[in-house]
């Protein structure tokens, strides 16, 4: 089973690496059991503490994490970051679920032209797939 689960890249995200002046925004690679991946204009040092932001939810999921890996990929870097706490765990399954109702929404209103809430969304969704959800 896949350890990370795949998202469009349209997920904002905000990293600061420990030491950084600023945060940087980029987009969500992939976020899955235990960490994420996300997209750098630069690369960042395996090892490294730091900061994650991602404001898809009130309150955003904050957590500092370390810098798994680094790859180059074409004009940018892929950067996978993993986390030890529970309670961070619990973050990252909640931003994950999320993830997967804000592209069920986009997806019904392309494909079917309905606009809903994030409440209706959320409950087509978990209702569809909730069983399927890894666990």
């Amino acid at each position: 089973m896949r350890q990370f689960i795949r998202h469009p890249s349209d997920i904002p995200i905000t990293y600061k690496p420990e030491g950084a002046d600023k945060h940087t925004e980029e987009n969500l690679r992939n976020i899955g059991h235990g960490g994420l991946s996300f997209t750098s204009k630069v690369p960042i040092e395996i090892g490294a503490t730091i900061h994650i932001h991602i404001p898809i939810r009130k309150p955003a999921f904050e957590a500092d994490g370390i810098v798994s890996w680094c790859h180059k990929e074409n004009d940018h870097y892929v950067v996978g970051v993993s986390f030890a706490s529970e309670h961070t765990e619990f973050g990252i399954r909640m931003v994950e679920q999320v993830c997967y109702i804000e592209h069920y929404k986009k997806e019904i209103l392309e494909k079917e032209g309905r606009v809903l809430s994030g409440e209706e969304a959320a409950e087509e969704w978990v209702a569809k797939n909730a069983t399927d959800f890894p666990h």
